[in-house]
């Protein structure tokens, strides 16, 4: 089915409400998503496409034809001064952005294994910072990314747009208290899986390099401005430390989560190649 929308008119008001109000993403289920890559991910990894919405007015790309002709959803022909204002660009409108269905809050979507590499992040503020960290972690061969606590959307645009896709790539669970991840982490260790968890801090006991990577790990995030909570060190087995060797005490989040997923898979990477 295909529609016109050419002025605010309700539907274009939920279109609106979905980059704007996290209730409502919450209440209906969906999220729109901005950019070329981010949709290409989205339809590619299966997930569930309710809407396309194309420019009215623009002569659309082989990609975009191709999209609207494969994805069973939806269509909306909008205006060009609509689509700018959904874009989330100053300077352009886009041809297609998509509303596409959230995924389900269930720590069984992580993969439990061996070779399992999960990162926790802790109470974030900023949804900049949560994208950034999922794409660090699909980059870096992560299992998936859990966001504890109280914290930024997972699907603030955002944070879907500083993913880059890698949303639609990795598990990405969100779970409200630390307890429920504890849990989780006693159930895969009674499934013979020895799970580690190794926090950042920056009074860490020790180097993260000097850390084993290797064994199946929960690494996790503090929050941007007070770290860790109390919950979350107590249940770390180990404290590892980023070095630094200038004027700065402590890296951004995003940051050094990072750095130490690329740890992770630099010492994972050496052991393969024994």
């Amino acid at each position: 089915m295909t529609g016109l929308v050419s002025g605010r008119n309700a539907r274009f008001q939920q279109w609106e409400a979905l980059l704007r109000n996290r209730a409502k993403r919450q209440r209906r289920g969906e999220f729109l998503v901005q950019g070329v890559r981010p949709i290409a991910m989205a339809v590619e990894h299966g997930w569930q496409v309710r809407e396309l919405l194309h420019d009215a007015d623009a002569q659309l790309s082989g990609w975009a034809r191709r999209t609207l002709d494969a994805v069973r959803a939806e269509r909306f022909a909008v205006s060009r001064e609509l689509m700018h204002e959904l874009g989330g660009k100053a300077d352009t409108a886009p041809e297609l952005l998509a509303v596409v269905a959230t995924r389900e809050d269930d720590l069984c979507r992580i993969p439990v294994g061996p070779t399992m590499n999960v990162v926790v992040f802790d109470r974030p503020t900023s949804p900049g910072n949560i994208g950034t960290v999922i794409r660090s972690a699909d980059a870096l061969g992560a299992s998936g990314v859990i966001v504890t606590g109280h914290a930024a959307d997972v699907y603030d645009p955002k944070a879907v747009r500083a993913s880059t896709g890698s949303l639609f790539a990795l598990p990405v669970v969100r779970v409200p208290a630390h307890q429920a991840v504890l849990s989780w982490v006693a159930d895969v260790r009674a499934a013979g899986v020895d799970i580690g968890i190794v926090g950042a801090d920056e009074h860490g006991a020790r180097d993260a390099a000097e850390h084993d990577f290797t064994r199946p790990t929960l690494t996790l995030i503090g929050n941007e401005t007070t770290g860790l909570s109390v919950g979350w060190r107590a249940a770390c087995d180990q404290l590892v430390r980023i070095p630094m060797a200038g004027a700065a005490s402590s890296l951004n989040a995003a940051a050094a989560a990072t750095v130490l997923l690329y740890e992770s898979a630099r010492q994972r990477v050496a052991v393969a190649r024994r």
